[in-house]
């Protein structure tokens, strides 16, 4: 049985500590207000000096407002006071859209943390639910590190649902086609584009259908555990054809379900665009994310004395599906980008103008993160089998994927008004102190090999 060491619980629950004090710190600092927002405006137009000027920068604006129009007034002083009051409700709708933009700061690095471990905890599922419908004679040895991978999935299940629902409440502005009369043909806010889409996009039926994703994985996650336990007791392999069929079963909701999550909770931050490739493309960052976190923790667990039966042929599979997954991830972003920008449709190809224009590092920093340096690292066979490089290209690989979906994410929650700062790092921290803390508690829970799995043996003497 695996002891969940008295160092790593104390870095966990510090990981936390700092995570939730940093949380807090990014939504008090956000600004409350147009005047707040005025001033830090002005700070980054001026630098160091934009707050000293700020009242100056303000007149300015002021004067040059009252010079247009008494040019105006040449010829018709009442288009001049026209002009200067539509200015000024300018000047304040733009302010106004600024201030959401910060405010969504703290909401949205909260957001891409959770829902990045989440979908992480989710790769590990899909790919074990793999392994159990393709009968792999290889990988049984490792079903209960999956197993305490995937018991994050609740506890990350419920903090999102909250986080969903919150935002349905109005606690921030992270998704626009739930904002304020976007639907309704009599408001200030009304959008053409998303009242279309307002059968499917409505809070309603969006957070049912959450609410049924993340209860049909949880579910598989709880039943096929449960009977790979009670496979250990068995005198028979029933237990184990229970799991088949339910794996299967699985497998057909996920990939439905996977495809269904990644519009809702994603793409729809982007209301006015679209991309038929986009399903496929989350589930191959979290996928390829998923089997990464597997390596890692196998590997550490290895290195504490543990695992007994894992050699360097299983770690060795499992850097395999790295690099593959990897390159498919590749495959993917690559058709959905060349695609788009080489039809140069504007509705189309304005998101990935905003993400070169003002995404320029993150954006193609994740493709070398995720594409260029695994392809390096791990393309060499004797390299799949050494522990230092699994770790050095599974940090790599995960920071990259943590960035897939800060791009994914941000441009359409804070436009030009991002950077990795506290609320980012945070979260980040939190969630990962969080992960560990469930991850190897859950591991302490049972034994670490499944002793009547039928391919428990095969699994045992795997070389090549």
């Amino acid at each position: 049985m695996y002891t969940f060491s008295s160092k790593l619980k104390t870095f966990s629950i510090i990981l936390m500590a700092v995570g939730v004090l940093g949380i807090g710190y990014g939504f008090l600092t956000a600004p409350k207000d147009i005047q707040e927002v005025e001033k830090i405006l002005a700070a980054d137009a001026h630098g160091s000096h934009g707050a000293e000027h700020a009242e100056a920068t303000e007149a300015s604006h002021k004067d040059a407002g009252h010079h247009e129009a008494a040019e105006v007034s040449h010829e018709s002083h009442k288009g001049g006071e026209h002009a200067e009051v539509g200015a000024a409700d300018e000047h304040k709708e733009h302010l106004t859209h600024v201030l959401h933009q910060l405010q969504n700061k703290p909401w949205s690095a909260l957001y891409v943390a959770c829902i990045f471990f989440l979908l992480l905890s989710m790769g590990v599922l899909a790919f074990y639910a793999i392994q159990q419908v393709a009968q792999a004679g290889w990988s049984p040895v490792l079903f209960r590190v999956m197993q305490g991978i995937t018991a994050y999935l609740p506890v990350a299940s419920v903090i999102f649902f909250i986080i969903l629902v919150l935002c349905g409440l109005h606690f921030n502005h992270i998704f626009v086609w739930l904002g304020e009369g976007v639907t309704d043909p009599n408001s200030a806010n009304y959008d053409e584009i998303i009242a279309g889409k307002s059968g499917y996009l409505n809070f309603p039926f969006w957070i049912v259908r959450a609410g049924i994703f993340l209860l049909g994985w949880n579910l598989y996650r709880h039943y096929s555990r449960k009977n790979c336990l009670a496979q250990d007791e068995a005198n028979d392999d029933l237990y184990y054809k229970k799991n088949f069929k339910l794996s299967a079963g699985f497998l057909v909701f996920f990939i439905v379900s996977e495809s269904i999550m990644s519009w809702d909770w994603i793409m729809s931050f982007d209301p006015h665009w679209f991309s038929t490739l986009f399903g496929w493309y989350v589930f191959a960052s979290f996928f390829v994310s998923g089997i990464t976190t597997i390596a890692l923790v196998t590997v550490y667990l290895k290195s504490k004395g543990y695992l007994e039966y894992v050699n360097t042929s299983h770690i060795h599979d499992l850097a395999k599906f790295m690099f593959g997954i990897s390159v498919f991830w590749t495959y993917l972003w690559f058709s959905q980008f060349m695609l788009i920008w080489y039809a140069n449709i504007p509705e189309e190809v304005t998101y990935f103008v905003t993400r070169i224009q003002l995404y320029n590092l993150p954006f193609f920093g994740a493709v070398v993160m995720n594409f260029v340096f695994p392809l390096l690292i791990l393309i060499n066979t004797d390299f799949k089998r050494l522990s230092w490089v699994i770790v050095m290209a599974g940090v790599v690989i995960l920071l990259g994927h943590y960035v897939d979906f800060f791009n994914m994410i941000m441009p359409g929650t804070v436009g030009d008004k991002w950077f990795i700062g506290v609320s980012e790092i945070a979260s980040i921290l939190f969630f990962l102190g969080l992960f560990i803390f469930v991850v190897f508690t859950a591991l302490t829970k049972a034994p670490l090999l499944a002793k009547r799995n039928p391919f428990i043996e095969e699994s045992k003497h795997f070389h090549y």
